[in-house]
Order: structure tokens, then C-alpha cells, then sequence
């Protein structure tokens, strides 16, 4: 299946531009921005520019095969599209639509519980595989409901922020006097900031048979502590930068997460991975998939379905060049020994892996 927009964006940094002319100012600074200094925002992409490739040569890579698996689903990139909040100011089906979007790049998808739209509805948007994320507002009970509902609606796995417990101060929201519709209409921050393993382990233990991931964990630490409490995947996350400011940049923090999983669950990343070479310094560094947060909103606010797809191709075409010019054919041949730390080169920014961008679309 082809996106039908080969023509229109043969350039990854196209289908951000088209996303800046397309959306209200206000969505746009939503989309890019971080809190406060914006420190960890820049440090994500930094943390990435300074992992190099080392190639190896005269090998045979005719044949060359990014795909991965997600819930014992075969999936075209070791990709997972990351839960935002509200995607329907960013295109009117919103959840619908990026689950179309997903099964038509044949990737998995998190859809945030931060919707308008019923979950019933998005998982029947289509055929990929699904994982339904959580804020916590309300009690264990709750919580519990929630997983219940999901996983009868037929979601694969259920996911549960923690890196929430405090709303941050989103300086280019503020400074607008911008307030998010959905944000102004949320309740139960209170139940989110008491969460705690305590809360998890409840829930968990009424449903043994789910595949739980925690997303926001941001030290080998928690991560050794949510192997201890059963989870299935650890997702290594700094929330692209909107929750703390002055944190690691995610990359810097995977291979810690890495080692102190050591193999007993799932390991997930997300935080301004771009490119289809951000993708392969992922899985060389020990994770199993990739989530994208605002490059696939770009493609959504670009071209709705068809733009998600897009940026899947385009991702696709990237990562088949840096493994062929690696000296690899799959995944399963990436490791430590194909990157090392090096000097790099852009000014660091959200959109440094695009320098055929002007600096000025940063936005505010």
C-alpha cells in the first residue's frame, strides 16, 4: 500500500512545514514546545546528535529488511506512534484517523486517554497493533475500570503514564494566555500525583493476564522496580520534554534503562527521534521499538491518514540506507558496536534534524 503523496513530500522536513502553514499558532506551539528552558526538549535531540555510526564494509546487503514485531504482530518498522493528547486539534478524526494512519504504515500505535472520542471507535480504526494509554483521574477502582474497558474494546496492552504527578509550566502556552481546552477541562490531577507502585501492583493483581508498560521512566532505578512488579515493557520517556525541565536527553538515558532491564521485559524510547538513523542508534542501543510523538502529528496535521503513512515510507526508505550502509539486513544484527559517541554538528533544537528548515519555524 502506497500513501498516494510520493509526489507531494519526498522530504521528511516537507511535512513538517506543511504542518506549520496548516495549524492554528497556538496547536503549532502546543506541538513543539516544552516547559519552561525547554532544557530537556533540546538535550533530547542533543543526546542523539551525539551518537555516530561506525560502518562496516564489503558485506552483502541486497536484501535488506527494517521490519520488527510488536505483541507477536508483525510490524514494517520497530515503530509504535506515542500517545498525544487531543489529537483532534490537529485533525478532526483524530484517534480514528492516526489508527488508520497506523494500519495502513503497518506500525503499532499508543492513543492517549486525553480524547474526545471513544476508544471503542479508534481501535476500530484499524488493523495494527494497539495500546491504550492512561492518566490516572480517579482511584484504584477506576483505574481498573479503565483497564477493563480497554482490553474489552480490544486493545493488545495497557499502558500507564507516571511521569505526570505534577503538571508542568509550558512557557509558550502561558505566555499566550493560552489555555488547552482539554487541559482546562481535566480533573483528578490529585489521584495521578498520589500513584504510586502501591496503586500499580493493585491493579495489576486483578488482571494477571495483561500485558501492562509504564511510560515516563527516566532512571535504570525504575526501571529495575518495574521489572520487580511484572511490567511488560518499560517505556524510557521524559514526556518530549513537557514535564521536567533540566532532565536527560532520552537517549542518554536508554542504555541505562537498557542494562538494568537486562531482558526481562520490553524496552520502548521516545524523545525527538526524527530520522530513520535516530531509529537504527535506538535499536543499536538495546530497544525494541521507537515511539514517534510529534513527527507523526506533522504528517496527521499535513495529510491527515495519508500523511502519517507518508512519514512511515519515508522513515522506511531512511533506515534501509543507514542499514545497508552499516553493513546490515535486519534488526537482529544491530548493536553497541555500530555507533560511538562524537561532536555534533546542528544547532540544537525540536527541529535540528531538519537544517534544510529555517531556524524561524521553530514557532514562537
Amino acid at each position: 500500500m502506497a500513501s498516494g503523496l510520493e509526489s507531494e513530500f519526498v522530504t521528511l522536513h516537507e511535512i513538517v512545514k506543511a504542518a506549520k502553514i496548516r495549524l492554528n499558532p497556538n496547536i503549532w506551539d502546543y506541538l513543539i514546545g516544552g516547559t519552561e528552558t525547554e532544557t530537556t526538549l533540546r538535550r533530547n535531540r542533543l543526546a542523539l546528535d551525539t551518537i555516530a555510526f561506525k560502518p562496516r564494509v564489503l558485506r552483502d546487503v541486497s536484501n535488506i529488511d527494517p521490519s520488527s514485531e510488536i505483541l507477536g504482530k508483525k510490524i514494517r518498522l520497530p515503530v509504535m506512534l506515542a500517545p498525544v493528547g487531543s489529537l483532534e486539534s490537529f485533525e478532526a478524526g483524530g484517534g480514528i484517523t492516526v489508527a488508520q494512519g497506523a494500519g495502513a504504515g503497518n506500525v503499532g500505535m499508543l492513543i492517549s486517554s486525553v480524547t474526545t472520542l471513544k476508544l471503542q471507535d479508534i481501535v476500530k480504526g484499524g488493523a495494527g497493533p494497539k495500546i491504550y494509554q492512561l492518566y490516572v483521574r480517579g482511584d484504584d477502582a477506576w483505574v481498573a475500570d479503565r483497564v477493563k474497558e480497554a482490553m474489552d474494546a480490544g486493545y493488545d496492552a495497557f499502558c500507564i503514564t507516571v511521569d505526570t504527578q505534577v503538571y508542568s509550566r509550558r512557557e509558550r502556552d502561558i505566555a499566550k494566555r493560552f489555555v488547552k481546552s482539554w487541559r482546562a477541562a481535566a480533573t483528578g490531577q490529585d489521584h495521578q500525583a498520589a500513584f504510586s507502585w502501591k496503586n500499580f501492583i493493585a491493579v495489576r493483581d486483578k488482571f494477571p493476564d495483561v500485558k501492562f508498560m509504564l511510560k515516563g521512566i527516566g532512571t535504570g532505578e525504575d526501571a529495575e522496580l518495574a521489572c520487580q512488579n511484572g511490567v511488560w515493557a518499560v517505556y524510557c520517556s521524559n514526556h518530549g520534554g513537557r514535564q521536567l525541565d533540566h532532565g536527560r536527553g532520552s537517549a542518554e538515558v536508554l542504555p541505562e534503562i537498557v542494562e538494568a532491564v537486562a531482558g526481562r521485559a520490553k524496552v520502548a524510547v521516545d524523545g525527538s527521534f526524527s530520522r530513520g538513523s535516530d531509529i537504527v542508534k535506538a535499536i543499536c542501543m538495546g530497544a525494541d521499538w521507537v515511539g514517534l510523538g510529534r513527527l507523526y502529528c506533522y504528517g496527521l496535521a499535513a495529510a491527515g491518514a495519508a500523511g502519517i503513512e507518508r512519514v512511515i515510507e519515508l522513515l522506511e526508505e531512511e533506515m534501509r540506507e543507514v542499514m545497508g550502509l552499516l553493513g546490515v539486513t535486519s534488526l537482529s544484527q544491530l548493536d553497541k558496536s555500530y555507533i560511538a559517541r562524537s561532536m555534533p554538528t546542528n544547532l540544537t533544537g525540536v527541529h535540528s534534524a531538519f537544517p534544510l528548515l529555517n531556524l524561524q519555524d521553530e514557532g514562537y
